[in-house]
């Protein structure tokens, strides 16, 4: 059969990518909702993309051919009884073993030909974390509410944790196994992105981005989110993370909030009192001092959690610094 052009050069652009993870093992982890139509073209190009990898369709209780048709397309399928991406993640992550882990949703909108030099830049730079920042032209494939909502969600997590990313809630990433053995997984649905992000923040790992191409859904398919239920969703998980990860800042945000509105209350009383000798507005005062005191015991949760929280933290660490890193794997330079 005569070979195009593009077929050679496709051929040679594949054999270093084939030849530089030989002794890495990766697994492309590809969590599936009714996706029938598109699972088998993402198994497809990723098996091409990544020759040796093993593709893992874990398939959460789909009512269509999405298990069979993956099983067709060359994956091992695993099956996942809780609803929401979030606890197919935690499954995903507990169940697979593998020195590198790449995840990517099942509907087909994410280039599987950039994988290779995802899972390089890992590999080269020794991170634990690559986010495959999406880019695109097409107005179908990235909805302007969305990226409304990515950004202003983006910009809340960097408020709150310092540094992070542009595409945060990109579900195309490269793991590092240390990362993926090391994860909580507390989220249950599509906010895990989220929470992928902040413990990477958290820990401090070493982190990249890099852009990928980003496309519609093919004809046929359709999405399974929603944006202001998943995007409220989302905020929750800001939050609640805030709560969790800064507690003192969280708590002193209290505090200086019933401290301020007690002093405001306080000062006319303080007033009659210097001028009179009385105190003629009584609940007032008991008012004033009920708040003084319900943002000293705010104060007070916030130092004794942000000690626990710490503790945490080094606990976390120590999960983290018990796996090997990208660097002791047999291909890492």
């Amino acid at each position: 059969m005569k070979q195009t052009l593009a077929d050679l050069l496709h051929r040679d652009a594949m054999a270093p990518c084939a030849s530089r993870f030989d002794h890495t093992r990766i697994a492309v982890l590809v969590p599936c909702y009714n996706e029938a139509v598109t699972v088998g073209s993402v198994v497809q190009g990723f098996l091409a993309a990544l020759p040796g990898a093993k593709v893992y369709v874990f398939d959460n209780c789909s009512s269509d051919d999405t298990a069979a048709a993956a099983r067709r397309a060359g994956a091992l399928v695993r099956q996942v009884a809780d609803q929401g991406k979030g606890n197919v993640i935690r499954r995903m992550f507990a169940d697979v073993e593998a020195d590198v882990y790449v995840l990517v949703d099942g509907d087909d909108t994410y280039d599987a030909n950039a994988a290779p030099a995802l899972v390089e830049k890992l590999l080269a730079n020794g991170l634990d974390m690559v986010v495959g920042a999406r880019r695109s032209q097409e107005r179908e494939a990235y909805r302007l509410g969305h990226r409304f909502g990515n950004r202003l969600l983006t910009r809340c997590v960097a408020t709150l944790f310092g540094r992070t990313f542009t595409d945060m809630l990109s579900g195309y990433r490269v793991f590092s196994r240390r990362y993926v053995k090391s994860f909580p997984a507390h989220a249950a649905g599509f906010e895990t992105e989220t929470e992928l992000t902040v413990h990477a923040l958290e820990l401090r790992m070493p982190v990249a981005e890099m852009d990928t191409c980003y496309r519609s859904r093919p004809a046929g398919s359709e999405s399974k989110l929603n944006t202001y239920r998943d995007g409220w969703r989302i905020l929750l998980t800001i939050f609640k993370l805030f709560k969790t990860e800064r507690p003192l800042m969280f708590f002193s945000v209290g505090f200086a909030g019933c401290a301020l509105t007690s002093v405001l209350l306080a000062l006319p009383v303080i007033e009659d009192y210097f001028r009179t000798g009385l105190v003629p507005r009584l609940p007032t005062a008991v008012l004033c001092a009920a708040l003084m005191l319900l943002g000293a015991v705010l104060l007070t949760c916030g130092i004794v959690l942000d000690t626990v929280t710490h503790g945490r933290s080094e606990t976390k660490r120590f999960a983290y610094l018990n796996q090997r890193g990208p660097a002791d794997y047999p291909d890492a330079s």
